[in-house]
């Protein structure tokens, strides 16, 4: 038997959608990979209701929890294929397949990462030294001495930003010379931007601060943003037949569903702002969507107790 909706994607949109569709009373199945990027947060203060903060490992937790309380099943299994059929949709993993009459895609993004030991980048991304969204946690570094170490427009727009937090900013050229043109670097000036030509050639953990190796010798700061983008998990849905944009994020309409009927999408796979609050919000109006749609197709009326008289 078909279920109502297969979720991709552990994070919180996914298990958003997953609590509200289980409490719709609709069978719910959430398909992770186990590599959600809110399971790298230490600890985020700005998610409503939590004013010292809470742990996105914990956050995961107790939204996966809740979920199952409802009635959705969760299981940890690598989707590989997810195909378009007549009365729904066949997705295939590595462990079997599983037929859903809607799909719901919330497979987010991943960030790159800085040429780091896999030790030495996780420790500093618990310690705060290393760090990936000014918006989540810019609070946090005010009035603290910055790097930020990307390339073009996009790493200077992430430097601009940080600077209502600290008069101490520094954009860091990865792999060599800055190549921003002399409006840009005015720019960079007019902003009291700090500019370092490359290549980084180590990133190194001292004592309370974080050390970036120049040709010339290490410079140390309080905390290192990453500037490098991300990539959008979306090879699943092009692959089906889902419009993208240039960049690879899933298009959608007001009421998140995609270019193939029955499919929607959520969170930070989605075009827009990559927070917590937003997938959530995201996933909500996706579940609603999606109930309403099987409405449709099959009227959800909850039978009498103790069966029709």
């Amino acid at each position: 038997m078909a279920i109502d909706c297969l979720i991709i994607g552990g994070g919180p949109a996914g298990l958003t959608a997953a609590i509200y569709l289980a409490r719709f009373h609709l069978s719910v199945l959430v398909l992770h990979d186990g590599a959600s990027r809110a399971a790298l947060i230490p600890r985020t203060h700005n998610h409503a209701g939590f004013p010292e903060g809470i742990a996105g490992p914990e956050l995961l937790r107790r939204m996966g929890e809740q979920a199952q309380r409802y009635g959705a099943r969760i299981a940890e299994v690598r989707v590989s294929s997810i195909k378009p059929v007549a009365d729904g949709f066949l997705i295939e993993t590595q462990s079997g397949s599983f037929a859903a009459r809607k799909l719901l895609l919330a497979t987010g993004v991943v960030d790159r990462r800085l040429p780091m030991l896999e030790d030495v980048h996780d420790e500093a991304l618990q310690r705060g030294l290393l760090r990936y969204c000014p918006i989540c946690d810019g609070y946090e570094v005010t009035d603290r001495k910055i790097a930020v170490i990307g390339m073009g427009a996009h790493a200077l727009r992430e430097a601009e930003f940080l600077r209502s937090y600290s008069a101490d900013v520094t954009l860091v050229a990865p792999d060599g010379p800055h190549a921003l043109d002399a409006a840009k670097r005015a720019q960079a000036g007019e902003w009291r931007i700090g500019l370092r030509d490359g290549p980084c050639l180590g990133i190194t953990i001292a004592g309370t601060r974080i050390g970036i190796n120049f040709a010339s010798g290490p410079e140390y700061f309080d905390t290192i943003y990453a500037a490098l983008g991300s990539d959008t998990r979306s090879e699943l849905a092009a692959a089906a037949g889902v419009s993208t944009s240039d960049d690879g994020c899933i298009i959608v309409g007001r009421h998140q569903e995609t270019s193939v009927p029955g499919l929607y999408a959520a969170g930070d796979v989605v075009l827009g702002l990559d927070q917590i609050g937003n997938a959530m919000g995201q996933a909500g109006v996706a579940a609603t969507a999606i109930r309403n749609a099987l409405c449709e197709a099959s009227p959800l009326r909850r039978p009498a107790r103790g069966g029709p008289h």
